[in-house]
């Protein structure tokens, strides 16, 4: 499977399907892609520790002799390292942290970014928040009440489901493929009156 490039023609892409969607309904999307929604410092502490405590042990058991004062300095120096290097690897973050942490990151970063980028403000309470996080691998859709109101609860799951899953290893076509759906959704239940003015951005937001 061929992961996401958000690069300006992924960007593009994105741009011209929610165009598309809100020319059919009078929801309006917002897409946010995230390189990370959480704090994961106390997982590069962790790795730092865990090579600084190697590195220690091998320094005692190592038949190589050595002043003792360089005990504290080679400790220091690779737990350094190991943060640096934990704090620059997404597989190490996701490894040393749990899924329920990461869930709740990607949760808490969504639903600020609701009100961040104005999706709570609009005048017919018709937002929508598609909010994607790299390293998380997760996928968060917030709507607004009047979104809500109209769509059936089983229908908007069903669509949620499709872009969860579209999320967790997302590819380009399927992540638009799951965009569309959720499209052809609103337009079903929230068609387009002309009476809605954009008052959101059509350009994906990246903070990779």
């Amino acid at each position: 499977m061929t992961r996401v490039k958000f690069d300006q023609p992924a960007c593009d892409s994105l741009a011209q399907c929610v165009k598309e969607i809100e020319s059919e309904t009078d929801a309006e999307l917002v897409i946010v892609v995230r390189g990370r929604s959480g704090n994961y410092r106390h997982a590069d502490y962790l790795f730092g520790a865990l090579i600084a405590f190697i590195g220690l042990l091998l320094l005692l058991f190592l038949p190589v002799d050595f002043h003792t004062y360089w005990v504290p300095i080679d400790v220091a120096v690779l737990f350094v390292a190991g943060a640096y290097t934990c704090s620059r690897s997404r597989h190490l973050r996701r490894l040393l942290t749990t899924r329920k942490f990461r869930e709740a990151a990607a949760r808490t970063g969504a639903a600020a970014m609701f009100y961040e980028a104005g999706i709570a403000n609009t005048n017919a309470e018709m937002g929508v928040l598609i909010y994607l996080s790299i390293l998380e691998r997760r996928l968060e859709l917030i709507a607004d009440r009047g979104v809500l109101k109209a769509v059936p609860p089983l229908e908007w799951n069903q669509s949620l489901f499709e872009l969860k899953q579209a999320g967790a290893e997302p590819d380009v076509q399927t992540f638009l493929k799951a965009l569309r759906s959720l499209g052809a959704l609103l337009a079903k239940h929230l068609p387009a009156t002309g009476e809605n003015p954009n008052e959101l951005p059509d350009m994906p937001r990246f903070e990779l």
